[in-house]
């Protein structure tokens, strides 16, 4: 018996989620330090495809007037860091280059920015709080890493009780076998893991938003 029969015969990934009434969208450490091959940790092809593909995903979720929640993981001070196990803090410095958002993804006019301590864009962020408040019951989660901070956001979403989508194509890591395994696990316990084109199909058949300026008395 092959692994996914394994898991499937102990009755994982017995049920699919789904979209639910509104979605929000969080889009976690796509920042220059991870993004941008000039910083030690970033850039490499299969990040650089993440941030396209969500790209991609955040157009029509923006025009459906959807919520954006983005993150950088950043601190006052390397003192300030927690003790994480990486030679690469000095770039998460607020206020230094490799705390700016990656262009390709950040709308400042559009997008909520939260900065975060911890690997999880939920944690100590009022970004659940932000989804209540727009009445979000459906998180679709993007960004870098995979195996670390995507697997953390998606296990506090799943926490606090969102729908979880997950589209394969909108999260990277440095090893392809890495991103795929841990995608594999999450879709076997907490999310819907799915093709970006069935995430945009959904998207793209929202009603638009309406942009047009109130009209005063």
């Amino acid at each position: 018996m092959d692994t996914h029969s394994r898991y499937a015969s102990l009755g994982f990934d017995s049920t699919k989620i789904g979209f639910g009434r509104r979605c929000g969208i969080v889009v976690v450490d796509f920042q220059r330090s991870l993004t941008d091959p000039s910083f030690p940790m970033g850039g490499g092809a299969r990040i650089d495809a993440a941030v396209e593909a969500t790209a991609r995903l955040l157009a029509p979720a923006r025009a459906a007037g959807l919520p954006v929640a983005s993150c950088v993981t950043g601190y006052s001070s390397a003192r300030d860091a927690l003790r994480w196990k990486i030679a690469d803090v000095e770039n998460w410095i607020l206020g230094t280059p490799g705390c700016d958002l990656d262009p390709r993804i950040h709308d400042p006019a559009y997008d909520t920015l939260v900065i975060k301590r911890a690997p999880s864009i939920f944690f100590q962020t009022g970004v659940s709080s932000f989804f209540t408040q727009e009445g979000v019951d459906t998180v679709i989660v993007t960004g870098c890493a995979t195996s670390g901070c995507i697997r953390a956001s998606v296990i506090d979403a799943f926490s606090h009780g969102f729908r979880v989508i997950l589209p394969e194509e909108c999260s990277g890591d440095h090893d392809a076998q890495t991103h795929a395994a841990n995608l594999c696990d999450m879709g076997r316990r907490y999310a819907d893991v799915m093709p970006l084109a069935e995430v945009l199909a959904h998207l793209e058949s929202l009603p638009q938003a309406k942009t047009e300026a109130p009209v005063l008395p």
